[in-house]
């Protein structure tokens, strides 16, 4: 992660993913249901992140496991 938004937009992009494999969603639900989603995987990441800082993670939300694979500075 290079910035504080990285993890945010990670998120942002792997629920905007997985929403968009499924073709029973109502267009006028994509909205509420990447908010609800995302929020879900915000409160899960908190265990591990304060202020967005600079690491290589795989975050594993079925296991509910984060693995540093590199740290930065």
């Amino acid at each position: 992660m290079k910035n504080p938004d990285a993890l945010d937009e990670a998120i942002q992009e792997a629920v905007r993913t997985d929403i968009s494999r499924s073709k029973d969603i109502a267009a006028d639900e994509v909205d509420l249901l990447m908010e609800h989603r995302c929020e879900k995987l915000r409160a899960i990441c908190k265990q591990w992140f304060e202020h967005g800082e600079y690491l290589t993670v795989e975050v594993d939300t079925e296991a509910n496991t984060c693995i540093v694979q590199r740290e930065g500075r």
